[in-house]
């Protein structure tokens, strides 16, 4: 039999996976680079045949997924180390829009900066700010303790102001959610989390106070899309009719009348899964929400895998993050959710979200790779 020196000598030379050795994980990469694929076919009809929106779109994908590798071979503590920083920096830049954005349908939400392409710093916080409040766990004792608790709040409420004033509802909800579930996944007790929980309730008047009056119209068409059909409730009708009218296997590739007539708002951004039940029917959007199963479930796999409470945390917040982006855009198309203004990941048209999605995953990477060093597999 052999010395446990000689087979762990042995087992230096066994060739290592490549995960392993590059820190890509190739089923998560290849998924992804499936659904941004997917993404562009159903965008070239949506558009109009618009070739040229969609080539930028496909270059914003190929720069997202550059940077993903790139961030991939990050060492968890590098990433760590930079946090604050990041965070800081991105607050700045929020308070930026407020003095020297650009309005763009009524909205002040992009920075165009010399030498720079426009981008949205809200973007940017959806991972800065998970990131940040890793960081400030990890650095305490968990569970986090009440006085933990509300700097946590504190640091998800000043971004989310900033958000919302831009007016961006519905960024600013995601930001929020992917704030709270770091704290969830810290390991908030439950009474706790049954107190915010009230809070939360709570404070839905005051919600309601701050809202601006097409953000409340928006809620009330929930109820009864019809009420205001040319109005309020055009865009819901439109969505919740191309989805029905695609049946199994859909009218066919840019042959959809209401996109193509261009009844459908916003068909290449915030309601492209429309597009894909007119036109693809029911097959169309069952192939994407398989692709989204797999993505979500790689990431969860690797969550696990990560090493330390911050790769743990940050790793878990941005999956969670990216479902219920999923899951409010499919809401808000089909009548479920108020219209919120949420892309559909990897499909809808936007340089800023599709690059900040493809980061995220290359941290989640990131945080798996930094694992397998630390625990001597690599």
């Amino acid at each position: 039999m052999l010395a446990a020196t000689e087979i762990g000598h042995i087992e230096s030379f066994r060739p290592k996976r490549f995960s392993q050795r590059y820190g890509v994980d190739p089923f998560l990469t290849l998924v992804v680079v499936i659904t941004a694929l997917y993404g562009l076919i159903v965008l070239y009809s949506a558009s109009g045949q618009n070739i040229s929106l969609v080539l930028r779109q496909a270059a914003h994908v190929i720069a997202g997924l550059g940077i993903m590798l790139v961030i991939s071979q990050a060492r968890q503590d590098v990433v760590v180390r930079i946090t604050p920083f990041v965070f800081a920096l991105s607050a700045f830049l929020l308070v930026a829009v407020l003095f020297i954005g650009v309005d763009v349908k009524g909205a002040q939400r992009w920075l165009d900066l010399p030498g720079f392409p426009r981008f949205q710093p809200s973007e940017l916080v959806k991972l800065a700010l998970p990131a940040m409040l890793a960081w400030w766990f990890t650095r305490q004792k968990l569970p986090p303790r009440l006085s933990q608790l509300i700097i946590a709040a504190v640091l998800i409420a000043a971004p989310v102001t900033l958000i919302a004033k831009q007016p961006d509802l519905g960024t600013s909800i995601i930001i929020a959610g992917s704030g709270f579930f770091v704290i969830f996944l810290a390991g908030i007790s439950w009474r706790l989390l049954a107190i915010l929980g009230g809070l939360a309730v709570a404070s839905l008047p005051v919600l309601w106070m701050v809202m601006r009056d097409y953000q409340r119209t928006r809620v009330m068409t929930l109820l009864d899309p019809q009420s205001d059909p040319l109005g309020a409730g055009w865009n819901t009708i439109q969505a919740m009719t191309a989805l029905g009218s695609g049946g199994l296997f859909g009218k066919g590739y840019a042959a959809g009348t209401q996109a193509q007539l261009k009844f459908l708002p916003e068909s290449h951004t915030d309601f492209i899964v429309a597009v894909i039940g007119e036109e693809m029917g029911f097959l169309g959007i069952s192939v994407l929400l398989i692709l989204y199963a797999a993505i979500l479930g790689r990431c969860l796999a690797l969550t696990m895998r990560a090493t330390g409470n911050f790769g743990r945390l940050l790793s878990g917040s941005i999956t969670l993050t990216f479902f219920v982006y999923v899951f409010v855009n499919l809401g808000m198309v089909s009548g479920v959710l108020p219209v919120v203004g949420v892309p559909l990941p990897l499909i809808s048209y936007g340089g800023t979200s599709v690059v900040s999605l493809l980061i995220g995953f290359g941290l989640i990477m990131s945080m798996q790779r930094t694992s397998r060093v630390l625990s001597g597999e690599s």
